[in-house]
């Protein structure tokens, strides 16, 4: 069952979120399960909502590539992260890739 990941990472910068995604290079090598992918930051840091096949193809994705980068940015500390089951999902026609 697809899930709805969301993350906030306090203190983590527009910086340190662009090394990991370089480092990771998820937009180029999509990571396995992953659907969608959406982040931005406030005052108090990083906030993500992603859409997965699985929590566990999350996890596996965590630990097999994005767990070394965000090790490899020197990003401290651990982020709230809550997984809900994915009701519905819409995509508006024309909408696709990165911005």
């Amino acid at each position: 069952m697809a899930v709805v990941m969301s993350m906030h990472w306090a203190g983590v910068t527009p910086e340190q979120y662009d090394a990991v995604r370089d480092a990771v290079d998820w937009e180029e090598v999509p990571a396995a399960g992953g659907q969608v992918h959406v982040a931005w930051f406030d005052p108090e840091g990083l906030h993500v909502v992603d859409v997965w096949e699985s929590q566990q193809a999350f996890e596996a994705f965590l630990s097999q590539r994005l767990a070394p980068a965000v090790q490899q940015a020197g990003i401290a500390g651990v982020p709230e992260t809550s997984f809900r089951p994915l009701h519905r999902r819409f995509v508006a026609p024309g909408i696709g890739g990165a911005s």
